[in-house]
């Protein structure tokens, strides 16, 4: 598993996931009205509305949910939205880096949000640029093994221009550049491969390893920053070993 992945990876207690629902659906909700605003309602014209409606199916927001929330985005209907992207920098236990994306309708909201949860979870708020340099926007595709191999993917996905493929917990991880995106994730599917999600994410050019006593403090102040409803994603540039993840997974026995 590697930090730009968040920790989605790692096993979950089912009491975690479920308690987690409600503010993941509110999140997914907020990228499509956001997709919707940018680029309209037509999911065919507009990739990324089509990704954002196809992880919120996959996560299993309700079709009504779905359609109400393309319906605000594109101003259908007299409803509207209005949200501001804020990117924070910041450290971790042990000097991970982390970079943390907001979406929100109240900046001094969000800011105190951040700073709190940083603060009571061994974290720090980081100069502007002195985190983001090590970091880069690159498409990232997550494709299951449950019906492809490497090969399948790689023969796939870099023949339509796809930087790398890495092995992933989940199956492989499909590094593109922004603009491949759309391009690589068709190829997939015409290829016959499912994916299950497609995003344009921060991905570090530097990964630190850090041992299970680390992972733990990070997930805890990745899990607190991900409870705002302001924060849509964090990323990180830590890296784990698989006998890190070995351990980790033996704490949810």
């Amino acid at each position: 598993m590697s930090g730009h992945s968040k920790w989605a990876t790692t096993k979950h207690k089912k009491a975690v996931v479920d308690a987690r629902r409600a503010k993941s659906w509110a999140k997914l909700i907020k990228n499509i009205e956001v997709a919707a605003k940018l680029g309209g309602p037509d999911l065919q014209g507009n990739p990324t509305l089509f990704d954002a409606v196809l992880k919120a199916k996959k996560t299993s927001v309700p079709k009504d949910n779905i359609d109400r929330a393309v319906k605000r985005g594109a101003g259908i209907g007299g409803e509207s939205v209005e949200y501001t992207s804020i990117m924070y920098e910041g450290y971790g236990p042990n000097g991970v880096a982390l970079l943390i994306e907001c979406l929100t309708d109240n900046k001094n909201r969000a800011a105190a949000e951040v700073r709190t949860a940083l603060s009571r979870n061994g974290g720090t708020l980081a100069d502007p640029g002195s985190v983001a340099y090590n970091f880069h926007r690159k498409g990232v595709i997550v494709v299951s093994d449950d019906n492809a191999s490497e090969d399948d993917v790689m023969l796939a996905a870099l023949e339509a221009g796809a930087e790398e493929v890495e092995p992933h917990a989940q199956g492989f991880e499909v590094v593109t550049d922004p603009s491949e995106l759309v391009a690589v994730r068709t190829a997939l599917q015409e290829a016959g491969l499912e994916y299950e999600s497609a995003d344009v994410e921060f991905v570090p050019s530097l990964k630190v390893e850090i041992d299970a006593d680390t992972a733990r403090k990070v997930f805890r102040l990745i899990d607190a920053l991900e409870d705002s409803d302001d924060v849509q994603n964090v990323f990180s540039n830590f890296d784990l070993t698989a006998e890190v993840q070995a351990e980790l997974e033996n704490d949810e026995e």
